[in-house]
């Protein structure tokens, strides 16, 4: 029996990887649905090789423009996943994938969970920002949740059979960004078409820059407590420019377990959607010689001063989170348009987290969407007001 599939966010680069993998393995699967926020030529490209059943267009203006040429190819075509959902579903789906970067992926990400009974989440806001809310959700429905950035994939992979209680320690790694080798005085003046150079990764300007900042690592850790519910000073990174091994993780019985894969997300992805299914993907051979030379060392505070902002977080899903995300996104965004310095983004970061208002929010947790919704919106402009006085 074929698979029954949805992706949101079908154009983006997570997106893209798991329509790969459909494409690859096209008696496996039954598309019901792609979606795009303005990408509408990906998205017919998709539609043309993919052949789903309906596809999500949020922009309205996009949803307008372009409805016309998905139903003549008789395809349905809807503005939001609560329309697809009320006039389309009939059953639950097998799997869905949700890969809409930032909060702008939060409400459909929630939404989608009652009508599957697999979803795999790549939208790191979404879960560091309403854990408890996706959490509440997943129980009540009985859904079945798989991380897929590469390293909680990993930790989620190694942890399986195992008891969080036998964890001691779990190391995340980090390539370390483009300026792993820079000297300090020089990040001042790094330009964005610098610091979205990934060394191994491709990925969009956003997260590339986050990478440089090491602030993807901030985010990943906070996601990654939330998820496994492990005391999260129990959590480290490890700089480790070759992006081989993902996470490792030592128990308290004294065994280490360390899980390895190339720098390619459909690794991931492919995993999530074949649980307990053998099926072969094609990937290179093991690097002996990578393995032969991790060059693991520990992430410098001094270099990477967003480390600094894990001191900040405790153990509980609180709306600080979202002030952490919102001024970040924000700044880096700034930061692309050449309105503010590299070194700049952490500095008005931390401004905007000494708020009285904003820190003592680590205590608040967030209730409903619109808490959070309501919330970054207020700090985004709070952030931008900030970086031009």
């Amino acid at each position: 029996m074929k698979k029954k599939i949805g992706i949101l966010g079908s154009t983006g680069s997570i997106g893209e990887n798991t329509g790969k993998i459909i494409q690859n393995n096209k008696k496996d699967f039954d598309v019901i649905f792609l979606s795009t926020n303005t990408n509408i030529k990906k998205l017919l490209r998709q539609s043309s090789i993919l052949k789903p059943k309906s596809v999500i267009i949020f922009d309205k203006q996009n949803y307008l423009k372009y409805k016309k040429k998905f139903i003549s190819k008789k395809i349905k075509v809807f503005n939001s996943f609560k329309e697809l959902k009320k006039k389309s579903l009939k059953s639950k789906i097998d799997y869905i994938m949700c890969a809409i970067t930032g909060l702008a992926g939060l409400d459909s990400t929630i939404n989608c969970i009652d009508v599957t009974k697999n979803i795999a989440i790549a939208n790191k806001e979404s879960i560091i920002c309403a854990w408890n809310l996706i959490e509440k959700k997943l129980k009540k429905n009985k859904t079945k949740f798989i991380p897929i950035d590469s390293e909680h994939f990993s930790i989620w992979s190694l942890l399986q059979n195992e008891s969080i209680h036998s964890v001691e320690k779990i190391f995340i790694t980090a390539s370390g960004g483009p300026f792993l080798n820079y000297k300090l005085n020089k990040l001042k003046n790094v330009k964005p078409k610098e610091a979205i150079k990934h060394p191994n990764w491709r990925m969009g300007k956003k997260i590339s820059i986050d990478s440089a900042t090491l602030m993807n690592k901030v985010f990943e850790i906070i996601e990654a407590q939330r998820i496994f519910k492990i005391d999260i000073k129990k959590f480290h990174i490890l700089i480790h420019p070759h992006s081989y091994i993902h996470s490792i993780i030592k128990f308290t019985n004294g065994q280490i377990k360390i899980l390895a894969h190339d720098t390619d997300m459909k690794i991931p992805i492919f995993n999530s959607i074949y649980q307990n299914v053998l099926k072969k993907i094609d990937t290179k051979k093991i690097n002996i010689n990578l393995l032969n030379n991790l060059k693991l060392i520990k992430a410098d505070i001094i270099r990477y001063p967003s480390l600094k902002f894990l001191k900040k977080i405790n153990n509980i899903n609180s709306l600080f989170e979202t002030v952490l995300v919102s001024a970040n996104d924000e700044l880096v965004d700034l930061y692309i348009q050449n309105r503010i310095k590299f070194l700049e983004i952490n500095k008005y970061l931390l401004k905007i987290l000494k708020y009285e208002k904003y820190s003592n929010l680590i205590r608040t947790k967030p209730k409903k969407i619109s808490d959070i919704v309501n919330l970054s919106e207020e700090v985004r402009l709070k952030t931008r007001k900030l970086s031009i006085q």
